[in-house]
């Protein structure tokens, strides 16, 4: 997914330009000219991407492979943080050969990576559960069912942690929705779908609708100029290679420049109504939406709301200056470890000294009164180097609100965890967080979940009006859960009234399951 939302840097503007001729009419009906939507591609080009392809590599580390001029030389690898530290641990010296280059050692310790993914853990670890609030049982239980079909086509809790990690790393991630426009309007001509036929239902739902998940890499949204909570276009750019060589001419062959890939830039444009298709600026494919009901078929979700901003706020982007002082003072360890840790010695009037090694048990004799050895060096004891690294930790554990702990590391200080509420007290951070962007990811989930409603009502699959698509996300507990107390807490809720369906669903079972009574 990442990989497909990689742009170049050589592209020019009129690479990326849209004929106007061939999109007026589609840009026309969001109330908006080709300049504009020329300029937001730019600007997200040449501004956005290269911020948010920074954020990425943060939090993946990747690993790239420096090839030297000779060919001789081995292969080194550079970590993506190494961009990061100071001139001094990433410079080599020019006077020294490119085999030996003068180095210092970078030790680069990803504190962003396991953080966000634990972050995620807490967020998506267990499947969430969609309940209707219609007021008909068996409407509520027919549009859980599809509902629930559908987003287990589209990739099910896997999809739900790919939105959770794009979110957590970008600050932002869009949904849009794919219709099966062939099979709805097939559907739409037979008169629908027999409502006593719910295997067919379930199988129609799973196969009608799809939703993909756009890289923020890739999106490009074109903003309301009146409300910037409102989208009007969205476009999905992004630059691929293809099957193909480009041709090399006879100076390139004669200069030896190896051959390469071509490259296409896409730009689909998906408007309220119609879908389009443009490669390298020319329209390529076009398709009307009728089963959307006249609204944009897509949903942004924020990480965490910023207010009066598109965008919101990423996990990562707090952390680069902390992650970059971790790892300066962690290559700033590791060079004085490696000068200090062995003992060296400087003799003075000692003849063969350079050609023996000194082990235990060997004996120097000389006739030198003023001989001497004298040893220096040895790792010694750097209190305020250790305590600085500590506070650096530290504080990345307030930024981020994800403790060590969080991620299994149990450390003495966290003193005796006898109960399940000392151990929500000490990860009180991370929950609290969590809490939070559960508004926001669930808002953007009932909001895909509505126009999946609508679609099946417009192709009649399961009919449904604006007030039988209300819907509420149930969220499981985060922490370990006592299998004793879950179970006392089901039989409770059971006595009180609550369908046997969904206290089965919390306990992981649903009633199909061999026997379940």
């Amino acid at each position: 997914m990442h990989a497909a939302g990689t742009s170049s840097h050589t592209n020019t503007p009129r690479q990326l330009a849209i004929r106007p001729e061939v999109h007026a009419d589609a840009l026309a009906e969001i109330g908006i000219d080709e300049a504009v939507l020329d300029h937001a591609i730019e600007s997200h080009r040449a501004g956005r991407a290269p911020r948010l392809r920074r954020l990425w590599s943060y939090y993946r580390n990747d690993a790239q492979t420096v090839v030297s001029a000779d060919r001789d030389a081995p292969l080194r690898v550079r970590l993506a943080q190494e961009c990061g530290l100071p001139d001094r641990l990433r410079t080599r010296s020019a006077d020294v050969d490119d085999r030996a280059e003068s180095r210092r050692e970078a030790v680069i310790e990803n504190d962003i990576g396991w953080r966000v993914d634990t972050m995620v853990d807490f967020m998506f670890g267990k499947p969430i559960v969609l309940s209707s609030t219609a007021e008909d049982e068996s409407q509520r239980r027919l549009v859980e069912r599809v509902l629930d079909a559908a987003w287990e086509a589209s990739g099910g809790i896997a999809l739900l942690q790919d939105i959770a990690l794009l979110g957590h790393v970008y600050g932002s991630v869009d949904l849009v929705l794919r219709v099966d426009e062939r099979l709805a309007a097939a559907i739409a001509a037979g008169g629908g779908v027999d409502v006593e036929d719910e295997a067919r239902l379930i199988d129609l739902a799973s196969r009608l609708v799809r939703v993909e998940v756009v890289e923020p890499t890739r999106a490009v949204p074109i903003q309301d100029d009146r409300d910037y909570r409102q989208v009007r276009g969205f476009a999905i750019h992004h630059e691929r290679e293809l099957n193909e060589m480009k041709p090399r001419s006879l100076g390139d062959i004669a200069r030896g420049v190896s051959a390469a890939r071509r490259r296409r830039v896409s730009t689909e444009l998906i408007t309220p109504t119609r879908r389009r298709l443009y490669e390298d600026g020319k329209l390529v494919a076009e398709s009307l939406m009728r089963f959307t009901g006249g609204v944009l078929p897509m949903v942004h979700i924020q990480n965490l709301s910023q207010p009066f901003r598109y965008d919101g706020l990423s996990e990562v982007e707090a952390l680069i200056p902390l992650q970059d002082e971790l790892n300066t003072r962690l290559s700033d360890r590791a060079s004085r470890v490696t000068l200090q840790s062995f003992r060296m010695y400087l003799a003075k009037g000692i003849d063969g000294f350079d050609r023996a090694p000194i082990g235990p048990g060997q004996v120097w004799v000389t006739d030198n009164p003023d001989a001497e050895i004298v040893a220096f060096g040895g790792d010694g004891l750097t209190p305020s180097e250790d305590a600085h690294v500590l506070e650096v930790r530290e504080a990345m554990d307030k930024t981020s609100g994800v403790p060590p702990l969080a991620s299994g590391v149990v450390r003495a200080k966290i003193g005796n965890l006898s109960s399940a509420n000392a151990l929500r007290i000490t990860l009180m951070g991370v929950l609290s967080k969590t809490a939070r962007k559960r508004v926001t990811y669930g808002r953007g989930l009932i909001e895909m979940s509505r126009l999946m409603l609508a679609a099946f009502d417009a192709a009649g699959v399961v009919r449904t009006d604006a007030s039988e698509r209300g819907l509420r996300i149930e969220w499981p507990d985060p922490l370990p859960v006592d299998v004793r107390e879950q179970v006392a807490s089901a039989r409770a809720k059971r006595e009180l009234g609550v369908p046997d369906e969904r206290v089965l669903a919390e306990l992981g079972y649903a009633a199909t399951d061999p026997g379940i009574v």
